[in-house]
């Protein structure tokens, strides 16, 4: 166990941004996707795990502040000289001594814009910059807060990319916030699902979706055709547009497959779409919570 949150209540003023009433556990190596709607209290969590805003309740680890390192929505830095020089007087180290650091530059293929001044660095270019200083912290524990808000989708897919692949084998335990669902399915293998500073889930995403989709999931286009081809099968919550429909096992599978394909219905099959899970576990909360989204 690294890290167990056993209860937690964050609130400003009046207002409550996040509860956790039931144990949240973050283990060695797990990667966590924390997922959510704006004012959900994703970022909220990650500060007050970091210290940064007060709570009430226990959080138990064994993590001094420096085992752990956050990226952030949004970093500042002078202007006024090179990023070389920035990432050398935080760091406290030189570039040409340093092996590790060298390693993280080319990886990311930031050579190029040592030179440059922080304000002269595209998107994408400052959020290598900064991730590069969040890894040179060597942290057991890692947040990532929405890495890629703000770049273009081309940008973004190479930066996930690469921090896929760095840390493919390594046994750091990273919590990764992001409202990109695509981001979340190559990152994380466990979701923390939150809405309006509530828990609505947390769990390896296989075990989610069958909790909430099912064995599998068919999704096609919602036409009065479609809807009368899958009327005997469980319906699932998703875009207007999209009809999802849930199997319980293979024979069920196996049989709307059958019709489908019979009368050349286009349809995709899934058994791990973070969306699905997202929308129907949110949709499952307020149903038992009375229907009520307070």
């Amino acid at each position: 166990m690294l890290l167990t949150i056993k209860q937690m209540q964050v609130k400003y003023g009046n207002q409550t941004a996040l509860r956790i009433h039931e144990p949240i556990t973050f283990e060695k190596g797990e990667r966590i996707g924390v997922i959510g709607s704006n004012g959900a209290g994703k970022t909220t969590l990650v500060n007050a795990l970091l210290g940064l805003v007060p709570y009430e309740g226990r959080v138990v680890t064994q993590l001094k502040p420096e085992q752990m390192a956050v990226h952030m929505q949004h970093n500042e830095y002078v202007t006024t000289v090179p990023v070389k020089c920035i990432m050398e007087t935080i760091l406290n180290t030189k570039i040409k001594e340093d092996k590790r650091l060298q390693e993280l530059i080319s990886f990311f293929d930031f050579e190029d814009c040592l030179r440059k001044r922080f304000n002269a660095l595209s998107g994408g270019q400052k959020q290598k910059f900064t991730i590069i200083m969040v890894m040179m912290q060597k942290a057991e524990l890692t947040f990532y807060d929405e890495v890629t808000s703000g770049l273009d989708f081309e940008t973004r897919q190479k930066l996930v990319e690469k921090l896929v692949e760095w840390y493919r084998d390594k046994d750091d335990t990273l919590v990764i916030i992001s409202h990109y669902y695509e981001e979340l399915e190559q990152m994380a293998d466990k979701l923390l699902i939150l809405d309006q500073g509530r828990v609505i889930a947390y769990g390896k995403k296989e075990e989610l979706f069958e909790t909430y989709c099912g064995k599998s999931v068919f999704v096609m286009e919602n036409t009065p055709e479609n809807q009368k081809l899958s009327q005997e099968i469980k319906m699932l919550k998703l875009t207007n547009h999209q009809l999802a429909l849930s199997c319980k096992d293979d024979r069920e599978e196996e049989e709307l497959a059958a019709v489908l394909i019979k009368n050349n219905v286009d349809f995709k099959r899934s058994h791990s779409d973070i969306e699905l899970i997202f929308v129907n576990a949110r949709e499952q909360f307020y149903k038992k919570q009375g229907g009520v989204e307070a």
